[in-house]
């Protein structure tokens, strides 16, 4: 009888424990959630505006100089942007005021600095840029501007994961993505109705960049402990363990670039700017796909740090899974109504759109991967594993760029989607088996069993709603219907089939969150 008693406050502590993680992250990424969720439905209607309004080949051109910011903004960002989501919260939990202060002061500075220069490179450059790599004269005259965009970019990335390290993902969701997203289409409808083109759209982001880091730094400031903000006094020199992961982060992030850019940049080698241009619209929905795995990266990756410091595995490991589970759950009927309906998804951009279909199918097969096997890379990277995460993106961006050069030679935009699906799923299987080797841990459990029913009645779902609305006219509509019927036939089949008991608490977190918007409490669920 002793044993029970014994056991008994302990299963307690770690029930509550479970309750208390999975309240917090719940909370936050249905913040970005709900936040990505609004600003990706008005981006939509905002892109569709867009693509009727300049044409595929204005922005295929943004896309090439989007490339040049993502190229710099890695060298710009040094690895820093990461750092700033694991160290403050560390050290302001732990009293380490001096140590966070020098963080943040030898950051800032740096990232000034650092940014500074590369933006002077990259204008000086612009003639190169525009006609010797991208063979697009008229990109020069915009170069300016995404220097400008990758100076801001820097700084509102830093200031933005530094929220994410003091575990506010709600916060940063209202301010970067909300507030940024209502920003930028204001001012570009504003600029463009005036006839600024795209130099209007370009001009719109800097704006909205310029006060969406006056709002993080403020933000920032706030949480930050009066006696480890940045001031005149003296400071110290900054941690050891900041350039240690700040070198590996920069390495992880150059090597992210290659399977993350280098199919525009290659397209823009061999291409035309509409063909990029079609990709590029394309890719932005397929990267939509990824949103409920976005939403509990946000606020998992420091849960990460904290539980793997604290050693406590079981938990992290009890709640990796679960959030693992449900992220693909949740991103299997979206899938399924974006492979269906494909074709409608291209053709509310336009006509011309609409050949680029395919690229929606082969970028939702990477993204439904990416999806099933959960946060294995911020697992890697958060538990002081990332020259693991290193060598496997190092390999998977080289695979992704051979098959680059040579598929899309053949294939063109089709065979660059393919491409990078192929690295997708490359970097995210070989993660999933060092998160095996590194932390003895998977996302797998008998629980997934439960999904075989709902993802099957979903998919059948989403080919009889194809069938159904096939009379319907507006494409838009088409869509939006589908979704509602797929995602209803997935939800009641999900509970048809019964839950477990981590299952019910999330449902149950997912339906308070529901009737309660505004988050009352800063710590979990009440």
């Amino acid at each position: 009888m002793s044993q029970p008693m014994v056991q008994a406050p302990e299963a307690l502590r770690e029930k509550e424990q479970f309750r208390a993680q999975m309240g917090h992250i719940s909370r936050h990424s249905g913040v970005f959630f709900a936040g990505t969720l609004f600003t990706t439905a008005l981006s939509y209607v905002f892109k569709v505006y867009l693509a009727r309004v300049l044409g595929a080949e204005a922005l295929g051109t943004y896309a090439l100089g989007m490339t040049v910011v993502g190229l710099a903004g890695i060298f710009g960002g040094m690895g820093l942007t990461w750092a700033a989501s694991r160290f403050p919260g560390v050290y302001a939990r732990g009293g380490r005021n001096e140590e966070l202060r020098s963080f943040l002061t030898w950051s800032v500075l740096s990232l000034v600095a650092v940014n500074g220069v590369l933006g002077f490179g990259i204008y000086a450059a612009r003639q190169w840029i525009a006609n010797r790599i991208y063979h697009v004269p008229v990109l020069s005259g915009y170069i300016y501007l995404f220097a400008l965009i990758m100076f801001l970019g820097a700084l509102t990335n830093f200031f933005g994961q530094l929220l994410t390290g003091y575990k506010d993902v709600a916060r940063r969701t209202m301010i970067a993505n909300v507030a940024g997203g209502v920003l930028t289409i204001v001012f570009t409808v504003a600029l463009v109705e005036m006839g600024t083109g795209l130099w209007g759209y370009i001009a719109a982001q800097v704006l909205s960049a310029f006060v969406v880091l006056i709002l993080l730094f403020r933000a920032a400031s706030q949480l930050t402990p009066r006696a480890a903000r940045i001031s005149w006094r003296p400071v110290a020199a900054p941690p050891h363990e900041m350039f240690r992961f700040a070198t590996a982060a920069f390495t992880m992030d150059l090597v992210g670039f290659l399977y993350a850019q280098t199919d525009k940049m290659i397209l823009g080698f061999y291409l035309d700017v509409r063909s990029i241009g079609i990709y590029a619209v394309a890719a932005s929905v397929v990267a939509f796909l990824a949103i409920a795995l976005q939403s509990v990266n946000q606020i998992f990756s420091p849960t990460i740090a904290d539980l793997h410091a604290r050693g406590d595995f079981a938990m992290l490991h009890r709640v990796f899974q679960v959030l693992a589970k449900w992220t693909f759950a949740f991103t299997v009927p979206l899938a399924a109504v974006v492979v269906i309906f494909a074709r409608m998804f291209m053709r509310v951009f336009g006509q011309d759109f609409e050949v680029g279909w395919l690229i929606l199918v082969i970028g939702a097969v990477g993204q439904l991967v990416n999806c099933g096997v959960g946060s294995v890379g911020y697992m890697l990277l958060m538990s002081g594993n990332e020259r693991k995460l290193v060598r496997v993106q190092l390999a998977s961006g080289v695979l992704t760029v051979c098959c680059c050069l040579f598929f899309v030679r053949e294939w063109g935009i089709i065979g660059a989607a393919a491409a990078a699906a192929i690295g997708n799923i490359a970097n995210n299987v070989w993660c999933l088996v060092e998160v095996k080797r590194a932390l003895g841990m998977s996302p797998y459990n008998r629980s997934y069993w439960r999904l075989t029913l709902p993802v099957g009645a979903t998919l059948v779902a989403a080919i009889a709603a194809r069938a159904i609305l096939r009379s319907v006219t507006h494409d838009i509509v088409a869509i939006m219907l589908a979704t509602l019927m797929v995602y209803g036939v997935f939800l009641s089949s999900v509970f048809l089939v019964g839950l477990d008991v981590d299952d019910r608490f999330i449902a149950s977190a997912i339906w308070y969150r529901l009737r309660n918007l505004i988050p009352r409490s800063q710590e979990g669920l009440a």
